[in-house]
């Protein structure tokens, strides 16, 4: 009789390059598990996140089907669920994938504790990073604050071990074991907001392949100039498979090498992006409380505003600003937003409107179908000034300007703000300055059909300078 090794599938959703898979397999049967816990922690799914959890155990179980395995759902306490399949299948053996989140941390060493206590063996694997923050720090042994060096020093090590295949021996086990159907988890919202999601995304490995092969082909090469585009398809849209992990980072990393070997010019800008990723779960890893306090302690007394009527304007993108509220719009109907988008309404919540980051985190991370809560974390602490490798705080974002640098003709503004789409390009992104005319001409009545401004671009820059003057001074 073939030893069973249950394998724990909590972040790792797919079938290709799982550590955790391919090890079981080739030791024996294998019963493949998905625990949706009712203990998430302080950061549990947003509603985005969940949406796109379903459709991913959807593709998930017919990766497997295909393969031979079933995929068990279960519901429940993550280290109760595994006992009783352990005590229903006669497993001797559990393995899963590492999580670097603080919560994920501490829940997976409390199962592997009690796990080893009944004899069980636990085997865990890293799938979801190139470089473990544990492996990589400075000359003082000492966690990097700062990205170039970190990644410097990435780069110094090891390369990152090619992908593994999907398994070819599969034993599944023969006594059947009890699942809780997907639909049991009611990941998927009752009322029907989702349907701009729907639209825009296809969870799941298959796709996630499908969209990494045609960024190879179409996207890479103009990747360095397009990036900071929203009105264009310059990026490659993988950040949720990521999260998720329907892709593997090893993935990505040996297959762009593998297409651009004798190009690095090309390849290195755009691994540079996962190295930020990278950056980040170094940081979460090392500096747990970040997700709810700024890296830098000084920020803890900055004079944040309380002002939920400018904190909703800002959630509906009705700022009166357009690259600000396209952005908005965007996240709300698609539950994604392009990166150069993200910093500029990051830095108008937080230095505009001097509302706390936090509140900026809390609805990227219910909104978003890749929200990560260390790409999340490092990001609005980056906006913010108060984290690692920051942009200072007087670092300003102009949300005029910067509609005018990366969305030049107001495509974007357009596509996302249809009320303005009349505006010629000289106005569309600082419509309260256009002449009557123009506007009438448009159909664009200020305050009615869209809102003017709900604060005065220099004013507010003026004002979060003298809140950071008094934060710096002590005042």
């Amino acid at each position: 009789m073939l030893p069973l090794t249950i394998v724990w599938l909590s972040q790792s959703l797919r079938i290709e390059d799982n550590p955790a898979l391919f090890a079981a397999c080739n030791a024996g049967a294998v019963l493949p598990v998905y625990i949706y816990s009712t203990d998430q922690g302080d950061w549990p799914l947003g509603g985005a996140s969940r949406w796109w959890l379903h459709y991913a155990l959807e593709d998930l179980k017919a990766s497997l089907d295909a393969i031979g395995l079933p995929l068990i759902i279960r519901q429940g306490e993550a280290l109760t669920v595994l006992q009783h399949l352990i005590a229903e299948s006669g497993a001797t053996t559990v393995a899963w994938n590492r999580r670097y989140e603080p919560f994920a941390i501490e829940q997976e060493a409390r199962v592997k504790l009690d796990l080893l206590a009944q004899n069980i063996t636990v085997q865990t694997f890293n799938a979801s990073l190139l470089f473990e923050p544990w492996t990589i720090s400075n000359k003082q042994g000492k966690p990097f604050q700062v990205f170039t060096p970190y990644w410097k020093a990435c780069l110094a090590s090891p390369s990152p071990e090619p992908p593994l295949p999907v398994p070819k021996v599969i034993h599944p086990i023969k006594q059947t074991i009890h699942s809780d159907t997907l639909e049991s988890l009611h990941l998927l919202p009752r009322i029907h907001w989702d349907e701009g999601i729907k639209q825009s995304w296809i969870p799941g490995a298959t796709e996630a392949k499908k969209l990494l092969s045609r960024f190879l082909k179409e996207g890479i090469a103009s990747y360095k100039e397009q990036r900071d585009r929203p009105d264009v398809e310059g990026i490659s849209r993988l950040s949720p498979y990521l999260h998720f992990g329907e892709i593997s980072p090893r993935m990505i990393w040996h297959a762009v090498h593998k297409a651009f070997s004798a190009k690095p010019e090309i390849s290195e800008t755009y691994l540079r992006q996962l190295g930020w990723r990278e950056f980040a779960y170094h940081l979460l890893y090392h500096f747990p409380e970040t997700p709810e306090q700024p890296l830098r302690t000084d920020f803890r007394t900055f004079p944040w505003n309380e002002n939920p009527e400018q904190l909703k304007a800002w959630q509906k993108g009705l700022t009166g600003y357009p690259f600000v509220d396209a952005g908005m719009r965007q996240l709300w109907t698609t539950g994604w937003m392009h990166n150069r988008v993200r910093m500029v309404v990051g830095s108008f919540l937080v230095k505009h409107l001097l509302l706390n980051w936090v509140e900026g985190a809390y609805w990227f991370w219910d909104t978003l179908v890749d929200a990560d809560l260390a790409n999340n974390t490092m990001g609005w602490q980056w906006v913010g000034g108060c984290g690692a490798d920051a942009a200072p705080y007087f670092r300003i974002f102009n949300p005029i300007t910067q509609g005018e640098k990366f969305d030049p003709e107001g495509k974007y503004v357009r596509e996302w703000i249809p009320e303005l789409a009349l505006l010629p390009n000289e106005w569309i992104h600082r419509p309260w300055e256009a002449p009557e005319t123009v506007l009438q001409k448009a159909g664009v009545v200020l305050g009615k059909t869209y809102p003017k401004p709900i604060v005065d671009h220099g004013k507010a820059r003026e004002r979060a300078l003298e809140a950071f003057a008094a934060m710096r001074d002590g005042k």
